[in-house]
């Protein structure tokens, strides 16, 4: 099965709960995350690295990706708006890539020339982020690394590729991992929901993850570099009026980061008092009681997103992240749909 890559994010903290079943299903894991101090990359990871090598005997296959950034994580802007700086954040970050023996590094800006993180910002990320991310490619392949993974986490919305050169930045790296989650929620009162992959036609917000890939592919990058997201935790908010079952209503919170889907498939869905409803324009579930509003992902919505990317040519799926399914649910139902789809392709090419 082509351009089915399916990966993870896992908490670095999170690599002793990393299952041995889960590892068999997974092509790579970025750990999250390493972050910038003082212009220089630091982490956690010493205190792991027996779990790493652990996995990699489980499933040689398996690739792990140091990921650098995340929300909140600033340091990006200052260290990139220099060569000196750049040189001098490219430098550590390799060198954590090769003492924890690592498959490449993924940056997480989020997002460049935007402070809304509490975060250093500059007009001139724009540019510098193009500089960034080049400087990593060269300084990689120079040191023989031509092999290793560079990534990099992208918010899967417009203003991200109005403020970077994608038709640039794509030269450098080996894809794009669109984080089409958290596409409503943390700044908006009005329910929707925050992982869809169609948007409704009443819906105030574009936002989905058709848009984004749309938004990418016109920006430059190719489709077979792009990967697009699925969220393993919801949004939730609580006030909603009684109306549509609570779907684009305007509700007295906005949508904070909800249960996970541990949680969810334990406590919540058509459970005390909630009810499951599907979007089938967005293809998208949602939960509501009257009162709450909650949106998710689950196998149904799921399923729409592997075909999609199947049929678009996609480079593969990315999750955020481990920890918020401890069932194991929907990483097994997304391995489980890769075999499926595996198996019907040799099928296809035996009676060839």
């Amino acid at each position: 099965m082509t351009h089915s890559h399916l990966i993870g994010y896992v908490s670095i903290k999170d690599l002793p709960m990393f299952k041995e079943e889960d590892i068999k299903k997974s092509d790579i894991i970025n750990l999250a995350f390493a972050r910038i101090e003082d212009g220089k990359v630091i982490s956690e990871l010493h205190d792991y690295l027996s779990y790493i090598e652990s996995a990699k005997k489980i499933n040689p296959q398996i690739r792990f990706v140091l990921s650098i950034g995340g929300w909140g994580a600033g340091g990006f802007s200052k260290a990139s708006s220099t060569k000196l700086g750049r040189e001098q954040l490219i430098d550590s970050a390799i060198e954590h890539m090769k003492w924890a023996k690592l498959d490449g590094i993924d940056l997480d800006w989020e997002y460049p020339c935007m402070s809304i993180a509490g975060i250093d910002a500059a007009k001139d990320d724009k540019e510098n982020f193009t500089y960034l991310l080049q400087g990593f490619r060269y300084a990689m392949n120079e040191q023989g690394f031509e092999d290793k993974l560079l990534t990099i986490a992208a918010a899967g919305d417009g203003y991200y590729t109005r403020c970077t050169q994608m038709d640039q930045v794509q030269q450098y790296v080996d894809y794009v991992q669109l984080m089409t989650y958290d596409l409503r929620g943390g700044f908006t009162v009005q329910t929707g929901h925050h992982t869809n992959l169609y948007a409704n036609a009443i819906d105030f917000s574009s936002a989905s993850v058709h848009q984004a890939v749309t938004y990418f592919v016109e920006a430059g990058v190719p489709k077979e570099k792009l990967v697009i997201g699925a969220a393993f935790y919801s949004r939730m908010w609580k006030g909603v009026p009684n109306v549509n079952n609570g779907l684009m209503q305007m509700a007295e919170t906005t949508g904070g980061y909800g249960p996970s889907y541990s949680e969810l498939l334990g406590d919540y869905i058509d459970k005390n008092g909630f009810t499951r409803f599907w979007d089938d324009e967005a293809k998208a579930p949602y939960l509501f009681n009257g009162d709450c509003f909650i949106s998710y992902e689950d196998q149904e919505s799921l399923t729409y997103k592997l075909n999609y990317m199947q049929e678009h040519g996609l480079y593969g799926l990315m999750y955020w992240e481990y920890g918020t399914d401890k069932s194991g649910t929907l990483l097994d139902f997304i391995h489980g749909k890769r075999l499926k789809k595996l198996e019907g392709m040799c099928m296809a090419a035996v009676k060839k």
